[in-house]
């Protein structure tokens, strides 16, 4: 049964569009990581590019604790994601699982209970955080299909 999410033959070779998923993928969360980095060093520059920088910092340092935490679980996990997806790890899956847990509740934070400060919201701003978390179940659900089809060691 080759629907099931155990794969039986691991020396399947990976065809090129799970490569161009794969590489795909990593240079989108590498972008969530460069702004993930530059938003906590308060890189004044990089913020400023999106409003005032010191009310979108004042505004992220309002953030709960476990919000922020989410917050580095869905940037990390994806990343780790990443680099487990070009190097065919099963375990692949699974940090893209974390990641869309982690997203999900700090996105779902950000966009319900602490929206961004007046006058810096976008429609790109609000549409965005729909996006991250698509890609992040996209990418979760590609794995677990490759590792099905043996894809994935």
């Amino acid at each position: 049964m080759t629907d099931t999410i155990y794969a039986t033959d691991t020396s399947q070779r990976a065809p090129a569009s799970y490569w161009a998923i794969a590489v795909a993928g990593a240079l989108w969360n590498s972008f969530g990581a460069y702004d993930y980095l530059m938003t906590r060093t308060e890189n004044r520059e990089y913020l400023g590019q999106m409003g005032d920088p010191q009310a979108l910092l004042d505004w992220i340092d309002s953030f709960p604790l476990w919000s922020q935490i989410c917050w580095g679980l869905g940037v990390w996990g994806s990343v780790l994601g990443s680099v487990l997806m070009l190097v065919r790890s099963r375990h692949a899956a699974t940090a893209f699982a974390v990641s869309l847990v982690g997203a999900v509740l700090s996105l779902g934070y950000t966009a319900l209970a602490n929206p961004m400060p007046a006058g810096m919201e976008s429609a790109v701003g609000k549409v965005m955080p729909l996006v991250i978390i698509a890609v992040v179940a996209a990418l979760w659900w590609y794995c677990r299909r490759a590792f099905a089809k043996g894809w994935l060691k």
